[in-house]
């Protein structure tokens, strides 16, 4: 740059401070976060209450209705009009898309603080103004790509310019920039086509098109959902097009949440949106937000698809429903979502049934138990219980949907009450908080009942009771036995050993109590569920694994190193039941293949001779007679 070029700038700026506060600091930063924009053929946006200062750019998204576009006049940007543009997306920061006919004119403007320039990779801009200030002119290079705005006061203002599309089809960019440059010296100087403003603060990538292929239904610009609510989705937003995992519990509305675009993902003009159900299935077709629950199985209302929803209900209360949902626009099938809705709980399944100890209240239970049942440590759990409904769907049955009973006409003195003490909070099938979980009360006396629990809906008050099972009351192990599956064994065989455990009284022992410390030492075999070994093979807090007091390990036979074939006897000690002797199974190994011994063999040829003998003995007879 010469020296005469540099004084010239400088002079310009000591002219322009006339004007109070006329430049602010240099490089006005970029907002971190751009707002919101009107898509193509929507009201335009308005750059004063939804822009950000040098941050957001906007373009006119409302089409002319004559030959030319018109320029903004005010931040509002409400009296600018494009011609040509076909698609616009959401943002206004420097990440823009948008597509136009080639020829077509789209209409800029910003709200800044700074000097500005509008540039553009092709096409020419025109009519740039800094809105309702006359000091400053804007200039243009020879190509028109650009247009400088050199100066404006700190406040905000608003400025604009009109950018016609080439004719040549491909992308193009428009950006915005604000601020100022310095010289060499640290000078701020006044931008011009050669030194622009130093910070991008709008930008959008324009692809231009010979023909517009919007207007009809696009699949891949499009979003549809299930959803536990009416909501309003943007299609391509993080998020949209995944189904809700929810479970739609009995009496629940399910809905499914669309949104309909074109090829450049712009709204569709209104149509027919037709709604259909099967399986009697109730649906309301509307425009999204809070929607009615419908009358009949097909549902039609005029609407552009954008953010709309269509609600299912079941046709009859309690009634599990499963539905297929098939939702069309102008005739062509947009949608298809198959949605389940339970119904209300027809069947409790008792199960995983332990035994309680003595003079304990029916608040607890056995963690140790239910967790080698399902694998959920609960305090107060001997059984659980799963409620379904009449299609056989998990239904949860959490303390807002109804109360456990017992069945009071199946207790007896020595099964004095039954309570559930931990409720289900899920309905899928597959997870252990499907189960409630329960107990009940013993007395001092080993006994069973058969005995049932009940469910009532607190909304209809209608009771559900299940099948009898049978609560168990006995004494803690006093007294143990164990025995083998059986009494010979191979090599690579599964050995089964298992433990009876009795109380005082000879009944089968509780599942509350734990088995204690425990040893085993059974020649050549492993445990497979316990380590066979000089220390406790098993937890010693572990309970029976078995509602009749028993506990079944299981053994492999042989070693790495094989095994020597002959007669074994194994001790089995649990050694907190002192009354009881050691268990002593005894069994016989064998290493598997030919077992024959030279014993056997000399057995088998001496019985041979002996045959033959007495087959020559008879003929002989048989000669002499003739």
């Amino acid at each position: 740059m010469s020296t005469k070029t540099l004084r010239k700038r400088i002079a310009l700026v000591a002219a322009s401070a006339l004007f109070a506060g006329v430049f602010s600091v240099v490089g006005a930063p970029v907002a971190s976060a751009a707002t919101t924009h009107a898509a193509a053929g929507e009201a335009n946006s308005d750059a004063t209450a939804d822009g950000t200062v040098n941050a957001s750019l906007f373009m006119a998204t409302f089409g002319s209705t004559v030959s030319t576009a018109a320029l903004a006049t005010a931040g509002t940007g409400a009296t600018a009009t494009q011609k040509g543009l076909l698609y616009k997306d959401t943002s206004s920061g420097t990440a823009q898309t948008a597509t136009v006919l080639a020829g077509g004119t789209l209409s800029f403007y910003a709200k800044v603080s700074t000097a500005s320039a509008f540039t553009a990779t092709g096409g020419s801009f025109s009519s740039a103004d800094l809105l309702g200030d006359d000091r400053f002119t804007a200039t243009y290079n020879s190509s028109n790509t650009t247009v400088v705005i050199p100066a404006t006061t700190t406040s905000s203002t608003s400025i604009a310019t009109l950018w016609t599309a080439p004719t040549t089809l491909g992308t193009y960019t428009v950006s915005l920039l604000t601020g100022y440059y310095l010289s060499s010296s640290g000078t701020r100087l006044v931008p011009d086509q050669d030194n622009l403003p130093p910070t991008l603060s709008g930008k959008v990538t324009i692809t231009v098109v010979a023909a517009s292929s919007g207007g009809s239904y696009s699949a891949a610009n499009s979003t549809c959902q299930i959803g536990a609510a009416g909501a309003a989705l943007v299609a391509g937003v993080t998020g949209t097009g995944i189904d809700s995992t929810a479970i739609f519990a009995d009496g629940d509305a399910a809905y499914i949440n669309f949104d309909l675009n074109d090829a450049y993902g712009a709204n569709l003009s209104t149509g027919n949106i037709v709604a259909t159900a099967t399986n009697g299935a109730l649906v309301n077709a509307a425009a999204g937000g809070d929607v009615v629950a419908g009358t009949a199985t097909t549902d039609v209302f005029a609407d552009d698809g954008t953010g709309s929803t269509v609600r299912i209900d079941q046709p009859t209360a309690g009634a599990p429903l499963t539905t297929t949902v098939t939702i069309s626009y102008n005739g062509t099938t947009v949608c298809t979502k198959t949605v389940s809705i339970r119904g209300k709980v027809a069947k409790l399944t008792v199960a995983n049934v332990g035994t309680q100890n003595l003079n304990i209240a029916s608040t607890a239970g056995s963690g140790q138990w239910m967790y080698q049942q399902t694998g959920v440590f609960d305090a107060g759990a001997l059984f659980s219980v799963v409620a379904t409904d009449s299609a056989g769907n998990v239904v949860s049955t959490p303390t807002t949907y109804g109360t456990y009973s017992a069945d009071s006409a199946t207790l007896t003195t020595g099964v004095q009450a039954i309570t559930i003490n931990t409720r289900s909070s899920t309905a899928t099938a597959s997870s252990t908080s499907r189960f409630n979980y329960g107990s009940w009360t013993c007395g001092a006396t080993a006994n069973t009942a058969a005995v049932k629990i009940k469910f009532t809906v607190t909304a209809t008050g209608e009771t559900i009771s299940s099948d009898a099972f049978n609560a168990r009351c006995a004494g803690a192990p006093y007294t143990y036995e164990a025995s083998l599956d059986k009494a010979s064994y191979t090599m690579g065989e599964l050995a089964k050993v298992t433990v009876k455990f009795l109380d005082s009284k000879g009944f089968p022992a509780n599942s509350v109590t734990a088995v204690g410390a425990n040893s085993w030492s059974l020649p050549y075999m492993t445990g497979v569920d316990v380590s066979l070994a000089s220390t406790n093979p098993a937890s010693s807090t572990a309970v029976t694994k078995n509602n009749d007091g028993t506990s079944t390990y299981t053994l492999t036979v042989g070693t790495t190193s094989g095994l020597t074939a002959g007669t074994y006897t194994g001790v089995i000690e649990f050694s907190s039941w002192a009354v009881s002797p050691k268990s002593t199974p005894t069994y016989k190994l064998s290493s598997g293949g030919d077992t024959t011994t030279n014993a056997d063999v000399l057995k088998s040829i001496v019985a041979l001779i002996a045959s033959i003998n007495k087959q020559i003995q008879a003929l002989q007879k048989l000669i002499l007679k003739r």
